[in-house]
């Protein structure tokens, strides 16, 4: 979009700014902090009282950042980042590297409500998109290994995207339009109260793409009925997402992001993706004496097709599941001890296909590859006791136990796929068979409230995942049983927290080493022999500099390395710095409140340089980026909003990495402005 088309607002804006006085003070909202997480412990619990690490960013920062693309809402959250792929695709970090690979989004777990958006062993790295987060109420994200909690897959952190409450939902209709052919429409209707009502968010998205021939079109809809039945609270929420994509994949060669011919070039025009989701599920709670029952049944299915654009044979996969589940849990509270215990039942049937049109050689020939289903079940009861030792200190115990069998059919010949005569076929279908994990996780943690308005905390905590469906039984090589263990990782954290008013802040200090790494080797092979390490510092805090001006800054600072010599390379990489682990990720956003109607935010986002390769020999060098957002409440009803990205037109690379003998990027979108209007009904 021209900017030019804008000028004349922009001039206005300020005009008005530069000659208004503050009408309302930043410093009185930045009060003591009483948000409450309900994602740490399944249960509300205030920030100030959790022993672990826990980032939320709500409503008003949805609302304020407006992203066209999931990974602009996670500026804020130290040692975290969503990488950015073409359209909507995109991968994760949270106390780690961005991990690629067929189990790579086994290392976290995403959910709505509490409930994951894919099964458990049937995770995708780009499933985000499945979930309605332009119109959350808020996402919570926890830094670091919650299985006790959620079990297998929380390993690394998990991020929960809250689902609006009706007597929270406005009438409201919004636009936005930007740079590239990108158009939303977004709307918001509530009907009723919590007591009985019902909401529904909705949106429509239609981008052309940066890159030639790439683009989206996408729809989510989520639909909320609240009800009081009895002495019963019942909430439930129906969630639907379609996307098709246009993909643009890499584009190659050293440098090429920076180069202004290659930058829009698509090198695989072909490539798409077609992915749909629906979820439901139906939160029963009561209050007992001295406690609370919950009861939530969901159900889930997903079905999606799209190119592998980054493999040279660029095959097709066709995947879909089909979920049943129960959550149930009972909380009793005592004058000194909290307790918590539960049982989680997942039933899923998944199946998968892939399949090549043409020749690429003879150990990759066209055909279908693999044809087959899963089914899964998994079975997981827990408990969690909290004890106040004193008036000050609470200490927390809690364990888990994961039951997970799947159930594998194939529904070809067994073996490997191509002719023969053919030796080192890369794709091999293993027989029949069922595979069982049985899996402890537990957690240990200590809090100690310093002074009313500070405190300091320690967990020692384990987390696993189960290995992922495609890790057992999608092999290549000749490769016939998959003998993989569950990845554990073993965590231990000491935070500080501290909230005055018009000033908060966090610091803490995490280690964490990981068992039974499950990695693909130099023969293709899939085995759980590695080990790596990971450890970091995170800081963030929030202050207000004057009665309209605050400023908010995060800081993760990691080393990722591996601890074993994983046959990732012909070379021994013990003790090398993992790929794409960029050691410092750091933001900065100053808010001005210019009158009482209107407001700017000045952001920064820091990416430090990482490694493209196991080995440590190629780099990209990161890259610093600003935005300026800028919003108007021009009266009751309408306010407009313009966001500026990538303020200095800076080239750079969502993501880097090397394959193939290739360097492959990314590209990051040059300087963009984008526009909303909002009426309020």
């Amino acid at each position: 979009m021209n900017c030019q088309k804008f000028k004349i607002i922009w001039c206005s804006i300020f005009t008005i700014a530069g000659s208004s006085v503050s009408a309302v003070s930043l410093a009185e909202s930045l009060a003591i902090d009483e948000r409450i997480t309900v994602t740490a412990t399944r249960q509300p619990l205030a920030i100030m009282r959790a022993d672990s690490s826990v980032s939320i960013i709500d409503s008003s920062e949805i609302e304020e950042v407006g992203h066209q693309h999931i990974n602009q809402l996670f500026h804020t959250v130290p040692g975290g980042w969503i990488s950015r792929g073409n359209g909507q695709e995109h991968l994760t970090a949270i106390r780690s590297p961005v991990f690629t690979g067929a189990g790579g989004c086994g290392a976290f777990l995403f959910a709505q409500d509490g409930i994951s958006l894919r099964a458990p062993g049937f995770c995708n790295a780009n499933q985000l998109f499945d979930v309605n987060s332009e119109q959350a109420s808020r996402v919570e994200v926890v830094r670091g290994p919650n299985s006790v909690f959620y079990g297998s897959n929380a390993v690394h952190g998990l991020i929960n995207v809250i689902s609006a409450d009706v007597e929270g939902v406005q009438n409201t209709v919004s636009a936005d339009v930007g740079g590239y052919g990108f158009h939303r429409l977004k709307g918001t209707f509530s009907q009723g109260t919590a007591e009985a009502g019902f909401a529904l968010l909705a949106n429509i998205t239609d981008d052309d793409g940066y890159q030639n021939d790439s683009g989206f079109n996408q729809q989510k809809i989520d639909l909320i009925h609240q009800q009081s039945v009895g002495r019963w609270e019942v909430k439930n929420v129906l969630s639907y997402a379609n996307l098709n994509q246009e993909t643009a994949g890499f584009i190659e060669g050293e440098l090429s992001y920076k180069d202004e011919a290659m930058r829009r070039i698509n090198l695989n025009p072909e490539a798409f993706r077609e992915s749909k989701s629906f979820r439901a599920h139906s939160q029963w709670q009561t209050e007992l004496e001295q406690g609370v029952f919950k009861l939530t049944p969901y159900v889930r299915w997903t079905d999606m097709r799209f190119l592998q654009h980054y493999l040279p044979w660029q095959a097709l996969e066709e995947n879909s599941q089909q979920s049943v589940g129960i959550q149930g849990q009972y909380e009793k509270h005592f004058t000194d001890v909290e307790f918590i215990s539960g049982i989680d039942v997942d039933l899923t049937n998944g199946e998968l296909t892939e399949s090549q049109g043409e020749d690429f050689s003879p150990t990759i020939p066209q055909g279908v590859h693999y044809d087959y289903d899963v089914d899964a079940t998994l079975i997981s009861p827990f408990v969690h006791t909290k004890w106040s030792i004193t008036e000050n200190t609470q200490l927390s115990v809690g364990a888990r136990f994961d039951m997970t069998k799947y159930d594998y059919d194939n529904h070809l010949t067994d073996g490997d796929v191509c002719a023969a005569e053919v030796e080192n076929c890369r794709f091999t279908r293993p027989s029949d068979q069922t595979v069982d994990f049985e899996q402890w996780s537990w957690r240990v943690g200590l809090l100690h409230s310093i002074t009313p308005n500070q405190t300091i905390f320690s967990n020692l905590s384990s987390g696993f995942r189960a290995p992922q469906s495609t890790e057992l039984f999608r092999l290549q090589s000749g490769q016939q049983i998959a003998n993989l263990e569950a990845e554990e990782v073993l965590s231990v954290e000491l935070g500080w927290k501290a909230s005055w008013q018009g000033f908060q802040a966090e610091a803490v200090a995490y280690q964490m080493e990981k068992e039974n790494v499950i990695f693909q080797d130099t023969q293709r092979q899939n085995i759980s022999e590695g080990k790596t390490m990971h450890t970091g510092l995170e800081f963030n805090f929030r202050t207000a500099l004057a009665d309209n001006i605050q400023l908010d800054a995060n800081l993760g600072w990691g080393r990722h390395t591996y601890k074993s010599d994983l046959t990732l390379s012909n070379i021994n990489i013990e003790g090398n710095y993992i790929d794409t682990a960029p050691k410092v990720l750091a933001g900065a956003r100053l808010h001005w409140q210019a009158m009482e109607t209107l407001n700017f935010r000045l952001e920064w986002t820091h990416m430090d340089e990482y490694y493209l390769d196991p080995e440590n020999t190629a780099t990209y060098a990161g890259h610093d980026l600003f935005n300026l957002h800028s919003s108007w409440q021009m009266n009751d009803n309408i306010s407009l909003s313009l966001r500026l990205n990538n303020l200095t037109n800076r080239d750079y690379a969502e993501r880097a990495d090397i394959a193939f003998g290739n360097y492959r990027y990314f590209v990051g979108l040059p300087r963009t402005l984008f526009a909303s209007i909002n009426f309020t009904l």
